[in-house]
């Protein structure tokens, strides 16, 4: 398995390649997608599969019965999954509460503790 940045090295790389260049970058497996609409589509194998190698990106399409249209909404779903992929994260950055939210939070545990303590109180 291949770590992040080389994956997200590998996604940006390929975003900028032509289509036909992508396709043959990966690895299209075909099979009979399953599900509704009719028999064509149940016995034909026009799901499509397709791999990125580099990235070991998958994705896969069945909703039409067009074995063609299928692999053009796989390759757009690729590009999508690639754009994503090398996307790079934001920084976090650690935050601290103010002075006034850490005496307002005070304030009201004291608030609190107080109202128990009254409690105790009342039920001796």
């Amino acid at each position: 398995m291949s770590t992040d940045k080389t994956r997200r090295a590998a996604a940006r790389r390929a975003l900028a390649l032509e289509e036909e260049a992508l396709m043959a970058e990966c690895e299209q497996e075909f099979f009979i997608a399953g599900g509704p609409g009719g028999q064509h589509r149940n016995v034909t194998a026009s799901g499509v599969r397709l791999t990125h190698r580099p990235t070991e990106l998958s994705v896969t399409a069945t909703e039409r019965r067009s074995q063609a249209q299928n692999r053009a909404e796989a390759l757009s779903r690729l590009i999508e999954g690639l754009t994503e992929l090398a996307r790079e994260p934001k920084v976090r950055k650690a935050t601290r509460p103010s002075a006034a939210a850490k005496r307002r939070r005070l304030e009201e545990k004291r608030r609190q503790a107080t109202k128990k303590a009254l409690r105790r109180r009342r039920e001796d």
